[in-house]
């Protein structure tokens, strides 16, 4: 992975964008939820698949909502995967919502 990748919260298009060397080569649509954030997609652009990149996306975008004190939704797939995947993340879904996406 290059050392040129950064992670930016685009709020007016209400995504998380990955960018490597300057480009667009990742998302994670979200859906403001009174509280929470809900994600709803996670997508990596054809060619850049299993460089980790998406684990990247979402780590970042999962931290940014930690620091700004929202719990998040996980239907994305992926997302809900990733936060089964790395149990630190579990808190960030409300306890009642956590058996609905097998946390």
């Amino acid at each position: 992975m290059s050392d040129d990748t950064q992670v930016t919260n685009n709020e007016a298009e209400r995504r998380y964008e990955l960018r490597l060397d300057g480009n667009v080569v990742g998302i994670a649509e979200y859906r403001p939820a009174g509280p929470a954030l809900m994600f709803t997609h996670t997508e990596i652009e054809e060619g850049h698949e299993g460089q980790g990149l998406g684990s990247t996306l979402v780590r970042a975008a999962l931290d940014d909502a930690r620091a700004q004190g929202r719990q998040v939704v996980p239907m994305c797939p992926f997302v809900a995967a990733f936060i089964r995947e790395h149990r630190e993340y579990v808190d960030l879904v409300q306890p009642g919502q956590r058996g609905v996406f097998g946390l």
